[in-house]
Order: C-alpha cells, then structure tokens, then sequence
C-alpha cells in the first residue's frame, strides 16, 4: 500500500471512530483564501539518485524534457526548495482533476534522476496565526 494510501485510510478510520462514538470530529483547518474548494496541494520531495553526478542528473532531466514539462500548465508552484544532501521539495497548488497530470509530469520526466514521495499538503499557516492571535 503506497503511503499516501495509508495516509487517506487513516483519515477515514480516524473519522469513522468519531461517528461511532458520538464524538464530533475535529474541525478541519478552513483553506486559505488562495485555496479554493476543488483545489489540490501537493508537496513532492525529488530526492537526487546518489548514484548519478549532477551533470548525469541534469542530462537526463533535459532529455526527458522535465524543465520543459513540470510543473504542468494551470499548476502553481507555492514554494521550491533545494535540501542540501537530499534534492528538492516542490509544493505545487492545482485543480483536483490536473493530478493525473502532475503524477505523469514526475513519471516521465523526473524517475531516473530522482527518488520521489508526496504528500498531500495544506497551508496551516492562517489556522496557526488565528490561534496565535486569540491568545494574545
């Protein structure tokens, strides 16, 4: 079972065990303004094949046309980051129907450079300033 399967899965018993018990689930951090309902984030982390130099690396993303294919049209890169001795971590935002897109983008332009994960992703920061504020 892939990971982000176990994550979805955990969600849902974590649920099913609320209603069962009578309890009310938790309330679920609102989206920020930027994200709307339908709208996906997704965090990738591209970790480099170790085995590979960087040049053999970079060749392979030119060859597979990466630079030119990811992200895809209509996805937002919310932030890009370089993780020195791991690769790169990727938060992109996109319309739920584009995922099939960002999956074949990752496929068949980044394996063979880089190991990858992902994990779905939500921006926390607006919740967390909300209760900041309330306790001050």
């Amino acid at each position: 079972m892939s990971r982000l399967s176990k994550v979805a899965l955990t969600a849902v018993l974590i649920l099913i065990c609320f209603a069962a018990s009578g309890l009310s689930a938790p309330a679920l951090p609102q989206p920020s303004s930027a994200t709307a309902p339908g709208t996906l984030m997704l965090t990738i982390f591209l970790k480099h094949d170790q085995s590979k130099k960087l040049d053999e690396i970079q060749a392979h993303l030119k060859q597979t046309g990466f630079d030119k294919n990811f992200p895809p049209a209509g996805t937002e890169v919310v932030s890009w980051y370089v993780m020195m001795g791991i690769g790169q971590v990727v938060t992109l935002r996109f319309p739920a129907e584009q995922l099939r897109e960002v999956n074949l983008a990752i496929e068949q332009g980044a394996w063979g450079a880089y190991h990858t994960d992902f994990y779905p992703t939500y921006d926390y920061k607006p919740v967390w300033e909300a209760e900041r504020e309330k306790h001050r």
